[in-house]
């Protein structure tokens, strides 16, 4: 375990304070949305459609935040900075490059799922009407593995942060940090989520460009731009970069920096495409925008490691050698897999001030994406598991039960093995490099599923399981090759992993494209897929044959009675129309066109255009390049800032005037929810 004494200058009470107050404060706000939300609009959360799926409905500027708040982990900002304090600048680069081309690619799934299965809850349930049941357990079993393996990360990170600047105990952070979650996820289900990954965003971006300023214009230690290129050119002398040209922190000419992005680009895939946190975004948003929504949070998510990065963890190069560096000396390779180079800045630049501004950054990226995680593996273990193998003709009433209680299992869960890795040894650095080895060989079958109608079962198992053997097989072989033992020290260097990593992703790919070639599926067509939840189908079509479906008139009671109805009409097998419409169809078409191409751009000009020259020509940043360096990550944080903070108001605004005009005829008197419009969709 690291040595955290030197970072920390806050109270365990502050610790305790901050772990279980704001938790609570999201749980009593969760708890007044919702019944706004009840009240004002025609989304009820007492259903399981809203609950699971916030009914199809959310707008793009919502679920760009709500991927920003997703993807931004713990891991996202002391990870970006522990590999930027080891690489130097080009770590930051590398981390947001590698993490964010599976979002774009996520892009072009949003519109398939659009197409081929539109009324589905998770992405699991595709794997069930394609293959059957063997399939479906074994792609269920990958899914909540990756969903494990990120809450414990989640966990691992915000406890080592806490444990570091309060000395609170590590173990009872783990266990505390779920806790007010859990309630507020419980209160108000998906949308719920949604919210509170706005308010989580909003406040990551201020703190982002707080830290900025400070850093950059204010921070004597560092002394401006200037100052700290001047500071990281000495740091190059001092401790200079192995593999890096010159041993400098200012060059995209990295070889760990490199091989680090692989790792990142080839894991990254993996808890996207088998985390169904990101599918669940992509079912909640409306048809005609899921494009938009992702491309949009790929753009600005990239913004905040690359920034974050570019701030916290050059400070803690530029300040290890300096007498108020809170670990003497720089950091050790304990603090490192830790990841406290971030902490180590922020205390160094701003004190006890600074240290809980940064608890409470961390501390919101760690429950905004745990609520993530609970309602995604919640959705599985209700839908794909319990619905399916158990009790397929469950009322909503039931699997609103199942759905809460599944929610509180995983609370518990993942504190469960995010002690038991530290109790072990595992640290966030290595479980971060190792993860993707796990389930990386699943990546290939499951876009396949969505995309490809010739994938057959076979080719699907025989994918996922070759590439999981492979993927072991080639990070041992390499462990033992390089460094002659097998320990957890020698497993989690850059090379294993980079086996490990690559090795499942493309054998997974290689032997399902292969088999499936060999002997494809002509026969199936998707019908199978259009067919899955006919209860949400036919509500939908009754909703939109009723003269004021949205007037918001119906109780939560009600809703249940209309999906209790839709289901015997559903068990009847009447002769209703699966297909899209065939205008709406021809929408998601230009769609998928604009996803595909605009995925394919970005990926060549993040992983390509930009860093592989500068790779080649083993450029180091002059001054002048350094300040257009910084300046431009600062201005895309700006901008992502008005995509996830701004753009979210403004597409709700008739909302926020419905609810707020029903708030004053409640108060003042009158009709109650007569006003409440259909636009109504906070």
């Amino acid at each position: 375990m690291s040595s955290t004494t030197g970072s920390e200058v806050l109270t365990q009470g502050i610790g305790y304070g901050v772990v279980l107050g704001i938790g609570f404060v999201f749980a009593i706000l969760m708890m007044g949305l919702s019944t706004l939300q009840n009240r004002y609009t025609s989304y009820k959360i007492a259903t399981s459609e809203e609950f699971n799926t916030a009914s199809r409905s959310v707008k793009p500027g919502l679920i760009a935040s709500g991927i920003v708040s997703a993807w931004t982990w713990a891991a996202t900002l002391l990870q970006s900075s522990t590999v930027t304090y080891e690489y130097g600048l080009c770590a930051g680069y590398y981390y947001a490059a590698g993490a964010t081309i599976p979002i774009f690619i996520m892009a072009i799934l949003a519109v398939r799922i659009k197409m081929i299965a539109p009324y589905c809850h998770t992405f699991l349930e595709i794997v069930h009407a394609r293959y059957g049941n063997a399939a479906h357990f074994m792609f269920a079993t990958f899914g909540l593995v990756v969903n494990l393996i990120v809450s414990s990360m989640l966990l691992l990170g915000g406890s080592a942060v806490v444990n570091a600047f309060t000395g609170m105990n590590i173990y009872a952070a783990n266990f505390l940090i779920p806790l007010g979650v859990c309630i507020y996820v419980i209160l108000g289900g998906l949308r719920a989520t949604f919210l509170c990954d706005y308010s989580h965003t909003l406040l990551l971006m201020i703190l982002i460009l707080y830290f900025f300023f400070w850093t950059y214009t204010k921070a004597d230690l560092i002394g401006g731009f200037d100052g700290m290129y001047r500071l990281l050119q000495q740091a190059s002398i001092e401790r200079p970069v192995a593999g890096n040209q010159d041993g400098s922190y200012l060059t995209l000419k990295s070889n760990y920096g490199l091989t680090f992005m692989i790792i990142q680009l080839t894991g990254g895939f993996g808890t996207v495409m088998l985390d169904q946190g990101y599918w669940q975004r992509a079912i909640a948003s409306e048809a005609k925008t899921a494009v938009r929504a992702y491309l949009m949070g790929g753009i600005a998510w990239f913004a905040v490691p690359l920034t974050f990065s570019s701030i916290m963890g050059l400070a803690a190069v530029a300040l290890a050698n300096n007498p108020s560096f809170p670990y003497p000396g720089g950091l050790t390779v304990a603090d490192i897999n830790a990841g406290l180079a971030a902490p180590a800045g922020v205390v160094t630049l701003l004190g006890s001030g600074g240290a809980a501004a940064m608890l409470i950054l961390l501390f919101m990226a760690v429950t905004s994406a745990a609520s993530s995680e609970m309602i995604a593996t919640s959705s599985i273990l209700t839908f794909d598991l319990y619905q399916i193998h158990f009790k397929p003709d469950a009322s909503p009433e039931v699997l609103m039960r199942v759905s809460h209680i599944m929610v509180a299992v995983w609370a518990l869960v993942m504190s469960c093995v995010a002690s038991l890795w530290i109790g072990i040894g595992i640290s966030l650095n290595w479980l971060f490099l190792f993860s993707g080895t796990l389930f990386n060989g699943a990546v290939f079958p499951i876009i396949f599923s969505v995309v490809w109608r010739q994938q057959t079962k076979v080719a699907a198992i025989s994918g996922a399981l070759g590439g999981v053997v492979v993927g072991i097989i080639a990070w041992l072989a390499v462990a033992k090759t390089y460094y002659g033992e097998l320990t957890i020290a020698t497993t989690g260097q850059m090379y294993p992993n980079l086996a490990g990593n690559l090795g499942a992703c493309c054998s997974g790919a290689i032997i399902s494209a292969v088999i499936t070639l060999i002997k494809p599926d002509n026969e199936f067509d998707w019908s199978a897929t259009k067919r899955i939840n006919p209860r949400a189908r036919e509500m939908d079509r009754k909703q939109a044959t009723l003269p004021d479906s949205g007037s918001g008139s119906d109780t939560p009671a009600e809703k249940e009675k209309q999906e209790g109805t839709t289901m015997d009409v559903a068990s009847a097998k009447d002769d209703i129309t699966i297909d899209v419409p065939a205008e709406e169809y021809a929408s998601l078409q230009k769609s998928l066109k604009v996803a595909t191409w605009a995925a394919l751009t970005v990926t060549f000009v993040v992983i390509f255009l930009i860093p592989i020259p500068m790779f080649l020509s083993h450029y180091i940043f002059s001054l002048n390049f350094f300040k257009g360096w910084i300046i431009i990550c600062v201005t895309w944080l700006f901008v992502a800032a008005i995509i996830t903070s701004v753009l979210p108001l403004w597409e709700s605004r008739a909302a926020i005037k419905d609810i707020f005009l029903g708030m004053v005829r409640d108060i003042f008197g009158g009709a109650g929810r007569k006003g409440a419009s259909s636009r109504s969709n906070a």
